[in-house]
């Protein structure tokens, strides 16, 4: 059984980051390499912290990890060094856990019982020890194919080659499923190739997984847009299912401010697709901050990714904006009480590359160098205001405004939801007002026979809740199909984070 004084003997530890310096020069990931020894022995001590609660919020849908990792169950065998058996229970629930070790935010460490009270010394380092079981198991050779061993003769059609879309591609590859992926790009991955930059994941860890798909019968098929290069008449006759894993794409922009359409301002996505690109080695980017002072104007992850591309082009200087207030340091219980996600300060290693933050202001004019290029952005002090349905106003406090130099403007607001595209109206399908794909509790669009999943159904989320609905969604699929399946589904259509109203 696990140690259940582990926390009092061991003090969370984060893993070691490469030198700012250092890691800005290059592209490679941020975390320092070490030995896989001194790893092993690293995170052996950081799971003796998990005590397996006999209530473990950190595998809750609602609170924790919607795809039900079974978290205290892989401490414990990390903790008895048991790397394998760890590994396979990692991937008995999870299809991708080195991409969830280096990229989600880890909801499941923000609802475990350690971070009740700072007295605890902090959340079990969840993320870390999954992303060093991945590691292991791949370094050990113990991952491979897994085929399946029965054919259906059934063939789906996966839309969209992201995370959602691969573990939906993967699960019902392995059930028997004649399954092929299409992608528009001219690369597979989606988000996790052209919007996660190099030094959050480098690409060489998607590769080696898709490799293991292809291994086990998947096919693959990039700039193919469906809907247009393959008609939707096409797709109806070739193939028995349809699984739409388009993502939400269409960014959100700020048309109201003055001077949007100069020169130099651009969304967010325009900015990081080219940088990706090139570090694919497809040559220079057309939108370089190298020199330049740039503002990025949002304080998510795509902001903060914005920040570190930013950095390593050589950015002069970068001023990231926030229209809210500072959050607290520290979980504010009547405002975010345990287990729900905390509404705290987020600092990401590219905070500590450079650049400064400031809070609850907005960009009042993104300014003309006369020339149809933008020179500076006005800003002024704000507060956000929400009505009745939820709608947001921007409300300015203050007479005075603030004039700072901007060679590159960045909206890095959200995204509105899935872009539209031929292959919708084909199957005749309308978006909802939250700008993504209706379904029913089987996964089902209108459109029978047509399924939706991660970002496309959720609207813009982690990358642990496209992978869930993904294979969830093979599922309801592979019942569609055969009239049962034995896949697992571990969330439903209308599940939502557990959240404070």
């Amino acid at each position: 059984m696990a140690d259940p004084n582990g926390f009092l003997k061991h003090a969370r530890t984060e893993p070691a980051k490469r030198p700012a310096g250092e890691r800005t020069a290059d592209w490679h990931e941020v975390y320092a390499e070490v030995e896989p020894k001194v790893r092993e022995d690293q995170v052996r001590t950081q799971a003796t912290r998990c005590m397996d609660c006999g209530i473990p919020f950190c595998h809750s849908g609602s609170a924790g990890c919607p795809l039900g990792n079974l978290i205290p169950e892989w401490n414990d065998l990390v903790r008895r060094g048991d790397w394998a058996q760890a590994g396979d229970r990692l991937h008995g629930t999870n299809n991708f856990p080195e991409f969830t070790g280096r990229l989600c935010p880890a909801p499941c460490e923000s609802a475990c019982v350690l971070a009740i009270s700072p007295l605890s010394g902090g959340a079990v380092a969840i993320k870390r020890v999954e992303q060093a079981i991945a590691d292991q198991v791949w370094e050990m050779g113990t991952v491979g194919p897994n085929p399946p061993s029965v054919h259906s003769g059934k063939k789906v059609a996966v839309v969209g080659s992201g995370p959602a879309g691969l573990a939906a591609a993967q699960q019902l590859t392995r059930a028997g499923h004649e399954v092929t992926v299409y992608e528009r790009d001219d690369r597979l991955g989606g988000l996790l190739r052209y919007g996660i930059p190099e030094f959050k994941m480098e690409k060489r860890v998607l590769d080696r997984r898709l490799s293991q798909l292809r291994a086990e019968g998947t096919k693959f098929i990039t700039n193919c847009e469906v809907g247009a290069d393959l008609t939707v008449e096409q797709l109806r006759a070739e193939f028995d299912a349809v699984v739409l894993a388009v993502g939400a794409l269409r960014g959100r922009d700020a048309p109201d401010i003055p001077g949007r359409n100069l020169a130099g301002v651009h969304l967010a996505m325009e900015h990081l697709v080219p940088a990706n690109k090139f570090c694919e080695g497809d040559g220079p980017t057309h939108i370089d901050a190298a020199g330049k002072h740039v503002v990025i104007i949002g304080g998510g992850d795509t902001a903060a990714d914005c920040l570190g591309t930013a950095h390593r082009q050589g950015a002069a200087g970068v001023l990231q904006l926030d229209q809210y207030p500072m959050p607290p340091t520290t979980r504010d219980e009547d405002r975010s009480p345990w287990p729900v996600w905390p509404v705290v300060l987020h600092t990401y290693p590219a905070h500590d590359e450079g650049g400064e933050r400031k809070f609850a202001v907005a960009v009042e004019e993104f300014v003309d160098n006369g020339e149809g290029q933008v020179r500076a952005v006005r800003l002024r002090k704000v507060r956000v205001e929400k009505d009745a349905e939820g709608r947001r106003a921007v409300i300015p406090v203050s007479a005075e405004v603030e004039e700072l130099p901007c060679d590159l403007a960045l909206l890095a607001i959200g995204f509105e939801g899935v872009e539209h595209m031929p292959l919708l109206p084909g199957l005749g399908i309308e978006l909802n007002k939250r700008g993504s794909i209706s379904c029913g509790s089987d996964w089902q669009t209108d459109a029978p026979g047509v399924f939706v999943c991660g970002d496309a159904h959720r609207g813009a989320s982690l990358v642990v809740w496209a992978i869930a609905e993904g294979r969830s969604a093979a599922h309801a699929v592979d019942t569609y199909l055969t009239g049962a399946s034995t896949l697992p589904s571990p969330v439903r259509p209308n599940l939502v984070p557990l959240a404070v109203r």
